[in-house]
């Protein structure tokens, strides 16, 4: 992942906003039918502020255990706040990279991950690197976004559009894959896994019920202007959110922006 890109964690490699939305929804659904359940161990990489962590967390239960990895310090010690915020003796936070998982950590039942193989110059050698992390049959779950697919709507949303370029022209040229989405499969296949399952549900808003958009370009800010893919006047973050619901609830209309891809596979044994 480029070093002007925010370490491995949240959407498109930005801290996540702390508020539930449908992608969240999805990422817990998603760990449900994948298997995990009680008293696993979990690794979760790209872990950030904790957010799938603390999803996993409540998966496994009080006998369980979790571990997050992310290789950004203060990204860690605000997960280590938060665990303690909500009593979770069960969560651990550790700095590092998941190329490096420690060999202290032992071995685990699953390995979990959001938007994370998406910034991994080798996708195939990531997974392999984490397969050994797991249990003889040990489950990997990633959730990655794609671009392949959209906008779509039935009215025009130029803003929509345009917001939606803006963030993937970033991502791109931070060197991400922005197909991972419809990679996954034949990632896990190449690293040695059996896929089990790979779904992809719609990111959707409606005239009623919206994206974090705002918060997530927000965040973007310094990469989007660094790239050159726009200026902060075009941007217009303290607008934004306020601009695109207009532009929603004026047409009527319902927007897709990307698909969330979500798959799980065990290793062999």
């Amino acid at each position: 992942m480029p070093p002007e890109a925010a370490p491995f964690r949240g959407q498109f490699g930005l801290p996540t906003v702390g508020r539930m939305d449908n992608v969240a929804t999805m990422t817990e659904r998603l760990l449900a039918d994948a298997g995990l359940g009680a008293g696993m161990r979990v690794l979760d990489v790209g872990c950030g502020r904790g957010d799938v962590t603390f999803m996993a967390a409540s998966r496994v239960g009080a006998q369980g255990q979790v571990v997050g990895v992310d290789r950004d310090s203060g990204a860690i010690e605000q997960a280590r706040v938060r665990a303690r915020e909500q009593g979770l003796p069960n969560v651990t936070f550790v700095e590092g990279d998941l190329h490096q998982i420690p060999k202290e950590q032992g071995l685990f039942d699953a390995v979990v991950g959001r938007r994370v193989l998406m910034y991994q110059a080798d996708a195939v050698e990531a997974v392999r690197v984490l397969a050994r992390a797991l249990k003889p049959g040990g489950l990997m779950v990633f959730q990655e976004h794609d671009s392949t697919v959209g906008p779509a709507s039935l009215t025009p949303l130029p803003l929509h559009a345009q917001v939606r370029e803006w963030i993937w022209r970033t991502v791109e040229r931070e060197g991400a894959n922005i197909h991972m989405g419809f990679d996954l499969a034949s990632v896990f296949t190449k690293a040695g896994l059996t896929v089990e399952q790979v779904r992809a549900v719609a990111v959707v808003q409606t005239p009623t019920q919206a994206h974090p958009t705002g918060a997530i370009v927000r965040a973007m800010i310094p990469r989007i202007v660094k790239h050159g893919v726009a200026t902060g006047a075009e941007l217009d973050v303290d607008t934004l959110d306020q601009r695109l619901t207009e532009e929603r609830a004026k047409a009527g209309a319902t927007f897709i922006g990307e698909l969330a891809f979500g798959a799980w596979a065990r290793v062999p044994g």
